[in-house]
């Protein structure tokens, strides 16, 4: 059997190589738009698993990042061209948040260490009011390097995920990642005791978790207003 934990194109990869291994996957986006299996309910071939929503969640993010910074007229969008589909899907939805709230985005764009780098470099000359930080792989991978330069920048930006959040992150919103691996060893447990990826239907993530780092709002000077205080799943002290 295969795990997959590094969202859709490594679950593609698994797809690709083998027909007959049973797969349980991660991602972030629809597993039937891209392919992985032909319905949510009955999967089909040999692969399931967990979707977790991280893309379709943008506007929520938009919409928190403002709660907490106003004032925001400009947001820069920070993106990874490597994973189209995904940074699509994000722009869009982005975009269409972006417009209802009368806010103006720029786009950047990375796809390498040295690129999230001169991304930075980029958008410091910019001075946004704020940055959205795109939901793939690459990126949370880069977590610690990502919350370091916005700090280094003092640019108030919001994340998917709360390893961003937990590693100085100012503000992070997205699928509990904990809640996931669990559905993961729970398919894994019975595929292993002989049920089929096919008949097992794919789950949808349903735990939310809002994780506020009230140090780095204190270096940004950024008041943590109380609806969001109370709202946040943990502050982190």
């Amino acid at each position: 059997m295969i795990a997959t934990s590094g969202g859709t194109l490594s679950a593609l990869a698994a797809k690709a190589a083998t027909t007959t291994i049973p797969i349980v996957f991660t991602v972030g986006d629809d597993p039937v738009r891209r392919g992985l299996v032909a319905n949510l309910a009955r999967p089909g071939g040999n692969l399931t698993g967990i979707t977790f929503v991280a893309i379709e969640l943008s506007a929520k993010r938009l919409e928190l990042l403002r709660e907490l910074v106003p004032g925001a007229a400009r947001v820069a969008i920070l993106i990874n061209p490597a994973e189209a589909a995904v940074t699509e899907t994000t722009l869009r939805d982005v975009e269409t948040a972006a417009r209802s709230f009368g806010i103006q985005v720029q786009v950047f764009k990375a796809d390498t260490p040295d690129e999230i780098n001169a991304a930075f470099e980029s958008i410091g000359r910019e001075r946004p009011d704020a940055l959205f930080v795109g939901a793939t792989a690459f990126f949370v991978a880069r977590h610690i390097q990502l919350a370091q330069l916005a700090a280094f920048h003092r640019i108030p930006a919001v994340y998917p995920l709360r390893d961003f959040a937990e590693g100085g992150g100012l503000m992070s919103y997205g699928t509990s990642i904990a809640d996931t691996y669990r559905h993961v060893g729970a398919y894994a447990g019975r595929i292993l005791k002989g049920a089929k990826p096919a008949e097992l239907p794919v789950v949808q993530a349903s735990k939310f978790e809002l994780v506020i780092n009230r140090q780095t709002a204190k270096m940004l000077g950024l008041m943590l207003p109380d609806k969001l205080i109370a709202a946040a799943d943990e502050v982190i002290e």
